[in-house]
């Protein structure tokens, strides 16, 4: 080899091994729409989304998730903070229905907004160590862990992770409030009389939330009453905002049209993923 084709023998190295660099940094794209996270530090939320908060302070934030009261018996990941992140018209829609409901004494409550992928992907795990049912007697006494992914209880995506779903329920305003759950081992079945679930000062809606059962499915025959008509309610007070129920979850809605439709976001549901923190 000559002296004149060395230096150019090394610029190609190094091209190639910034390329090769470049590949392995880059975050894959998600099955079924784009990823928008990084390995390289946590990243952060676009413009379009707030806290809710900000946004309504009356809406009354009980994000479960950031807690071990869950149906996996601990915090789950990428919640660094008690808070609800949304996409601005969905935070906007949910304040329009909050208008509706004070006059008559009620409020809703959210249980959980924005969910990282790092979140999901949280459940994930969990659901594929079958023989950990901590949680089972409270969250899905009836359904076989086995089968939460066949059965559609749990997936590899949320549509939570987009930015406009939200889950959530309605309660009275008056009243002691209620402590939020926090203790990781199971209270009462979720599917058993009110009083005997996890103390919470919803209207009861025939189960508790996050019951993995066909009797949270919202049009469910056997939800008879005033649970029906307290899912009714909150049914017709969202549906008239844009906000779209998912018919096996009672405290599940979605904004229309999304900000987001295939993006499936990754950042911390804290104060610091928002851009003007």
């Amino acid at each position: 080899m000559t002296r004149r084709a060395l230096p150019a023998l090394v610029a190609g190295l190094a091209l190639a091994l910034s390329a090769t660099t470049s590949a392995t940094a880059a975050p894959a794209p998600s099955p079924g729409g784009s990823y928008a996270g990084s390995s390289a530090a946590p990243p952060t939320a676009p413009p379009e989304f707030v806290a809710l908060r900000d946004v309504d302070p009356t809406i009354v934030e009980e994000i479960r998730y950031a807690t071990p009261h869950t149906f996996m018996g601990e915090r789950v990941d990428a919640y660094r903070a008690p808070m609800c992140l949304l996409t601005a018209p969905a935070a906007q829609a949910l304040s329009r229905a909050q208008d509706v409901l004070r006059p008559q004494g009620l409020t809703l409550k959210v249980y959980d907004c924005y969910r990282p992928q790092t979140a999901v992907d949280h459940f994930v795990r969990w659901a594929q160590d079958v023989p950990d049912q901590t949680m089972k007697s409270e969250f899905y006494p009836h359904v076989d862990k086995s089968r939460l992914f066949e059965d559609g209880y749990i997936a590899e995506k949320s549509g939570h992770s987009r930015g406009s779903t939200v889950d959530l329920t309605v309660q009275p305003i008056a009243g002691p409030p209620v402590p939020a759950p926090h203790a990781p081992h199971p209270a009462g079945s979720c599917i058993g009389p009110q009083e005997q679930r996890v103390p919470d000062k919803s209207l009861d809606m025939g189960t508790a939330y996050d019951c993995f059962d066909v009797l949270s499915h919202t049009a469910n025959p056997a939800v008879t009453g005033e649970q029906r008509r307290n899912r009714e309610l909150l049914v017709n007070v969202l549906s008239a905002q844009g906000l779209v129920n998912y018919e096996n979850e009672w405290w599940h809605f979605t904004y229309r049209p999304e900000r987001f439709p295939k993006t499936y976001f990754d950042f911390p549901v804290s104060r610091a993923s928002l851009p003007t923190a």
